[in-house]
C-alpha cells in the first residue's frame, strides 16, 4: 500500500510512510499545522491519506521553500479556505518565499531603482500590485549594481522581464492544470525553489555557448 491509499494508520506507520519523524509529526500537530487524527482511545489516534499529503505540503514548505512556520500556516490557512480565490491561493504561497529587501528604503538611490523597475513592470503590461515585495528585491539588485559602478549589466533587464514571462506562463500553467488547492502550493513552492536552480544552471550553461560563439572558441 503506498502513499495514495493509505487508510486509517497510526502515528508511527505515518512517520515511517511520510519520512517524517514522530516528535516532528508531534510539533505539527501541536503548531497546528498538521489537523489531529480520529481519536481511537487515550493518547490513540488513526491518520489517513489526507495527513500523508500535508505533511508533504508541511515538508515542501518548511524544508524546501524555508519557510519559518509562521509562515507556513499562513499559506496552509489559506489552502484550507476553500472559498479563496486561486490567483490569490498562489499569491499567498508565492509572497511567503520573497525575503524582505535589504537596502535602506529611504535611500534614494533605492528608491529610484525601485521607481525604474516599477515602470519597467508596468510597460510589459503586466497586472502586479505596487507593494509586492519583488518590486523591492529587484530594486535590491538593481542598486547594488549601481553601487558597483556596473550600471552596463543593467542593459538586459528587458530581455529579462520578456523571458520571465515566457517562462512564468509554462509554469503557471503547470501548476493550475493541478487543480487540487493544496497541490498547487506545493508546486509554486517546489517550482519555484528548485526552478530558481534549474533556471540559473540553464542560464550559466547559455552564457558558456554564447561566449564560445561569439569570442570564437572551438567548439567541443
Amino acid at each position: 500500500m503506498d502513499s495514495s491509499t493509505i487508510q486509517n494508520v497510526r502515528i508511527a506507520e505515518l512517520s515511517s510512510r511520510s519520512g517524517t519523524s514522530i516528535p516532528t509529526i508531534k510539533y505539527y500537530l501541536r503548531e497546528g499545522l498538521l489537523p489531529p487524527g480520529t481519536p481511537t482511545g487515550r493518547n490513540q489516534a488513526d491518520y489517513g491519506e489526507e495527513h500523508v499529503r500535508r505533511l508533504r505540503l508541511i515538508r515542501a514548505l518548511i524544508d524546501v521553500g524555508g519557510l519559518s512556520v509562521a509562515a507556513a500556516r499562513d499559506v496552509l490557512a489559506a489552502v484550507d479556505v476553500t472559498e479563496v480565490p486561486d490567483h490569490r491561493l498562489l499569491g499567498v504561497a508565492s509572497y511567503a518565499l520573497t525575503r524582505a529587501p535589504r537596502r535602506d528604503r529611504t535611500d534614494p538611490v533605492w528608491r529610484a531603482a525601485r521607481d525604474e523597475v516599477a515602470a519597467l513592470v508596468r510597460a510589459q503590461g503586466w497586472h502586479v500590485m505596487d507593494e509586492s515585495p519583488n518590486l523591492d528585491q529587484v530594486a535590491d539588485g538593481v542598486a547594488a549594481l549601481r553601487d558597483l559602478g556596473q550600471e552596463d549589466l543593467l542593459a538586459p533587464l528587458p530581455a529579462y522581464f520578456r523571458a520571465a514571462e515566457q517562462i512564468a506562463t509554462a509554469e503557471v500553467e503547470a501548476v493550475i492544470r493541478r487543480g487540487e488547492p493544496a497541490r498547487m502550493v506545493e508546486g509554486v513552492v517546489v517550482g519555484t525553489i528548485i526552478g530558481e536552480a534549474i533556471i540559473d544552471a540553464i542560464r550559466r550553461l547559455a552564457h558558456e555557448h554564447v561566449s564560445a560563439v561569439v569570442l570564437g572558441a572551438t567548439p567541443p
